[in-house]
């Protein structure tokens, strides 16, 4: 480079510091995207009893199945008693639920299972939709509710959802296994999930299976090689106090 280039160079920079900065937007809000807007989430209003999604049969509906899938033993407590329902229910009030990191807008078209589900509904859709759909089941067979029935029947209806063979009306974009799985899937981490966030009550699953929890660091016990270490879990909810 010339030395009457550089200059050029080095003046055009430091006009170009001296410049106003570039307003920056902050997008924010979740799919389906709108062209051209910001779209802002809002929370919906906590219901009375302070559930923030479910109605009360829904919360009583997700707790009974939460105890099926996580049945109470010598072990621990049950997903019920764990509070599975609260975690799913705080869950899918949230981005969570409303589905904002996925790709909803279209078009869809069945995949294979590794694929993952190709479907516009979010977790809060198919929540209501396959809860709506169950009970509906379960009052014209059994004249009560899902949450009514005894185990035995309850454990019966959840197998055959997870083999897709019960018959549930429900809409063109859920299939009554993918309900399943979702049900599962939610009730699996309400029940391991930091007690922060409604479910894992009292470290349960934590203690169960010798999990640490939320700790700094485990520096005073890498030494200890080969030794039961017996180390008591910590919630997020210890370190925010």
């Amino acid at each position: 480079m010339q030395r009457r280039d550089f200059l050029s160079s080095a003046l055009a920079l430091a006009a170009a510091s001296t410049l106003p900065a570039a307003r920056a937007e902050v997008i924010s809000g979740g799919q389906p995207w709108e062209p051209g807007k910001a779209n802002v989430p809002s929370l919906p209003a906590p219901r009375q009893g302070g559930l923030a999604f479910f109605t009360q049969a829904e919360f009583d509906a997700a707790g009974a199945l939460a105890d099926r899938l996580i049945p109470a033993d010598a072990l621990s407590i049950g997903g019920k008693e764990a509070g599975c329902a609260v975690f799913i229910d705080r869950q899918l009030a949230g981005d969570y639920g409303k589905g904002a990191t996925l790709y909803r807008l279209g078009r869809f078209v069945k995949g294979t299972p590794e694929q993952g589900t190709q479907s516009p509904l979010t977790p809060a859709d198919r929540w209501r939709q396959g809860l709506a759909a169950l009970d509906n089941h379960c009052h014209k067979t059994f004249s009560t509710a899902y949450a009514q029935l005894d185990g035995a029947r309850q454990d019966d209806l959840l197998r055959q959802m997870e083999s897709g063979k019960l018959a549930l009306e429900l809409g063109p974009d859920l299939e009554v296994k993918e309900l399943f799985e979702q049900i599962l899937a939610n009730v699996r981490e309400g029940f391991f999930a930091d007690p922060l966030y409604g479910g894992n009550k009292g470290m349960a699953s934590w203690k169960m299976i010798g999990f640490p929890g939320a700790r700094y660091d485990f520096r005073d016990v890498i030494a200890k090689k080969g030794q039961k270490l017996s180390i008591i879990p910590t919630s997020l909810i210890d370190n925010t106090l």
